[in-house]
């Protein structure tokens, strides 16, 4: 054996370079010096030089090295094919690490881990040939684990600002930390409000470790003692499951409490270490490293979880809203089979009363009261939802005719109950509406719209029942359902359009305008009625985005006219109630007419007894507003309401339009003749312009000559027409000199 100090000939270790040689007691002397562990083996793969860096960094002294392989100073998973490397190297020249470095991570003597880089030097003796290696280990332990720490806290961050959950991140961070100390488990363990603790993430965990963790109840006191002592949590996670623990290989732990910056208790994270030997100072620096981590991420959920709360729960009662009630439906039917189920809406009887006489605070209360009394009724299975306003929604599955009837009469005495809100105390009765899958519809708006047609019959019938949805009490559902879905659809692709029935002055035979009527002729369905859609439109909230449209298609319209020399005076268009709610009109108005280059008086817009009747200021400020502009004022369908004259000269109107029904037996019916000429006459006095609709005979026409109405439209003259058609109609007759023409002339 070749001993340290008398390596053999002074020649031994002599190097082939172009310098002169160097003694092998000057080398040695140098190597043993020098600050970086050094060590080298001879061609058997001996150790045959260990300096005192490489005897600090090894824990080993050179007295139980030398002579020994050097596979005892690598790390324990390569060394049963060290040797191998070894000789392909000394045989190949070819090699993975020789002439090279890399970092290593080998175990102490007392089992510490360090991290080491490694570089090898092939030195051949030049008199023998004999190969030898060099190995130089630089101590890198610490950067090592600095980089590590950076890398953990890049991953996690990273995975932050995605969209993983905090199991996902949880995992992240127990995989990151067990890859970093050599024999370790991380968990991350979250405790929820009733003091409950449940292993989030922990990939390498033991099953029965975890299991027995995961039904761990936190006592008030050791809740405390975590709140203020944070370093105190082996108390917990680890005093009272050391044996199990230990059967499982696991033999130390490092531990801390997740604290939010509340003071809150959140959880817990720990490492548990394999082995009495390992290095705890690296793992409790581990856990500390995590610490911020782990609360950032269950913070973060708990934020989540409150956005998805928000966003699929009612805020007043806890229940579900609509949206989620819609997909937990569509999810049952889903489910395909025999799968039924019945859905009964509840509607509480003049809620709007209650509103206004106890204000929004008790209304609330009141409502927090039925959704509590509902959740006492149902079973864990059945659904319930809150869908707005006093509508609740319970959905129960297997539910047959029977069992629905007997649970809508409990539900009815349930909610019945005298109910005491402040001072007041409140006899309530309610309304159910009951549909059933697959009976009512294949869908949950089919299901809702034929509950809620449903419901309404039930009011109608009287307070405190229940009723079934039938199929033809529920057309009108349907209608809406349908048409609604179809609108909506046309709408978004322009298959509506406009067409234009001339108006006619009757003294002058000139042109006075012309009326926007919405068409609508779908692919599937065919012609729909204006009277059925508008009706639709109205139920299903899509008819200001009609009136909008109407008005940008029609002022379009008139610019493409005016182009092509066809001058329409004016064009009217009508709107709905709905309009004239919004102080926002008459600005989009002005900005439609200064974006298409119109003067205010090319535009008149129509408006209906029911504006007229709404008594708010909102609304009469609105109209004020657009009177403003200069653009034209009609009261459209007069006489067929209630209209009161003095609302009538309080309201900025240009022209009033006499409803077809006072015409349709014009030339026989005396009572209409006199009611249509007190209008004129009302009309003329107050400056506004008279409108006569549904003219569709001569007599007609003579017989409002007569009365000196001022404008005439019908089918006398023409019926709503495409702008194509519409520009042909008026060429014809601006050939002839006059637009009052019939249509059979």
């Amino acid at each position: 054996m070749i001993s340290h100090g008398a390596v053999g000939r002074a020649d031994v270790l002599e190097f082939t370079v172009d310098q002169p040689k160097i003694s092998a007691d000057v080398l040695l002397s140098a190597m043993e010096q020098a600050i970086d562990p050094m060590v080298v083996i001879d061609e058997h793969n001996l150790i045959i030089f260990f300096n005192a860096a490489a005897e600090k960094i090894w824990g080993r002294t050179r007295e139980e090295v030398m002579g020994r392989n050097v596979s005892c100073l690598v790390p324990e998973p390569e060394r049963d094919r060290h040797d191998d490397y070894i000789n392909r190297n000394r045989e190949t020249g070819i090699g993975r690490i020789v002439g090279t470095s890399r970092e290593v991570e080998f175990r102490r003597a007392n089992g510490e881990y360090v991290c080491g880089e490694l570089s090898i030097s092939r030195v051949q003796v030049s008199d023998c040939g004999k190969i030898y290696y060099i190995a130089v280990m630089k101590d890198v332990t610490e950067p090592s684990r600095q980089r590590k720490i950076l890398v953990l806290q890049n991953d996690v961050l990273q995975a932050l600002a995605s969209d993983m959950s905090i199991q996902e991140v949880g995992d992240l961070l127990c995989r990151r930390v067990d890859s970093f100390v050599p024999g370790a488990v991380g968990a991350l363990m979250l405790i929820d409000r009733s003091r409950k603790l449940s292993v989030s993430a922990s990939p390498s965990m033991p099953k029965r470790y975890r299991a027995a963790l995961d039904s761990m109840e936190l006592t008030p006191e050791q809740l405390e003692t975590l709140r203020a002592n944070p370093a105190a949590s082996n108390t917990v996670v680890w005093d009272g499951y050391a044996s199990l623990a230990r059967s499982l290989g696991l033999e130390r732990c490092c531990s801390s409490t997740i604290i939010s910056r509340t003071g809150q208790v959140m959880g817990v994270f720990a490492l548990y270490l394999r082995g009495n030997d390992a290095d705890l100072a690296w793992a409790q620096r581990v856990v500390s490293t995590s610490m911020p981590f782990c609360a950032l991420a269950i913070e973060q959920g708990e934020t989540r979880q409150h956005i998805a709360q928000l966003s699929n729960f009612d805020s007043l009662t806890g229940l579900l809203n609509r949206t989620s009630l819609h997909n937990i439906i569509e999810r049952l039917i889903m489910r395909g089979g025999d799968s039924q189920f019945s859905l009964f809406m509840v509607d509480i009887d003049r809620f709007r009363d209650i509103n206004d006489a106890l204000g929004h605070v008790n209304a609330d209360r009141f409502l927090i009261e039925i959704g509590r009394r509902i959740r006492h009724l149902v079973k864990d299975e059945y659904i319930v939802s809150r869908s707005g306003g006093d509508e609740f929604i319970i959905v129960v599955p297997e539910c047959s005719h029977e069992r629905a009837e007997k649970f809508a009469e409990n539900l009815i005495n349930a909610i019945a109950k005298p109910l005491q809100v402040g001072e007041n105390t409140l006899s309530i009765s309610c309304c159910v509406g009951i549909s059933t899958f697959p009976a009512n519809g294949p869908d949950s708006e089919s299901l809702l719209s034929h509950a809620d047609a449903a419901t309404r019959q039930a009011k109608e019938d009287g307070r405190g029942l229940f009723r079934f949805a039938g199929q033809e009490k529920n057309q009108v559902a349907q209608d809406r359902l349908v048409l609604g879905s179809a609108l909506r659809d046309s709408l978004s692709k322009g298959m509506l359009n406009l067409n234009y029935q001339p108006q006619v002055e009757t003294m002058t035979g000139g042109l006075y305008g012309v009326e926007a009527l919405s068409r609508w002729h779908h692919p599937t369905l065919g012609n729909i009625y204006p009277s059925r859609f508008i009706a639709v439109a109205e139920e299903t909230g899509q008819i200001e985005a009609i009136g909008r449209w109407s008005l940008e298609e029609a002022c379009s319209q008139m610019v493409k006219w005016d182009r092509d020399g066809v001058r329409v005076p004016t064009v009217a268009v009508n709107l709905s109630a709905v309009h004239f709610r919004n102080r926002g009109l008459p600005e989009h108005i002005a900005n439609l007419l200064k974006h298409h280059g119109l003067t205010p008086d090319r535009l008149t817009v129509e408006i209906t007894e029911s504006v007229m009747m709404d008594s708010s200021s909102e609304t009469e400020e609105v109209l004020h507003a657009i009177r403003r502009l200069d653009v034209g004022l009609s009261m459209d369908d007069f006489g067929t309401g209630y209209s009161s004259l003095s609302r009538l000269t309080r309201l900025p109107l240009t022209e009033i339009k006499i409803d077809r029904s006072f015409i349709n037996d014009f030339e026989h019916d005396t009572n209409a003749q006199a009611v249509t000429m007190a209008v004129i006459g009302i009309g003329s006095r107050l400056g506004m312009t008279v409108v006569t609709e549904g003219v569709e005979t001569e007599q007609q026409w003579r017989l409002l000559e007569e009365l000196h109405c001022d404008v005439m439209q019908g089918y006398l003259f023409s019926r709503p027409l495409p702008p194509a058609e519409l520009e042909k109609w008026f060429r014809e007759r601006q050939a002839r000199g006059s637009f009052l023409i019939p249509t059979t002339a």
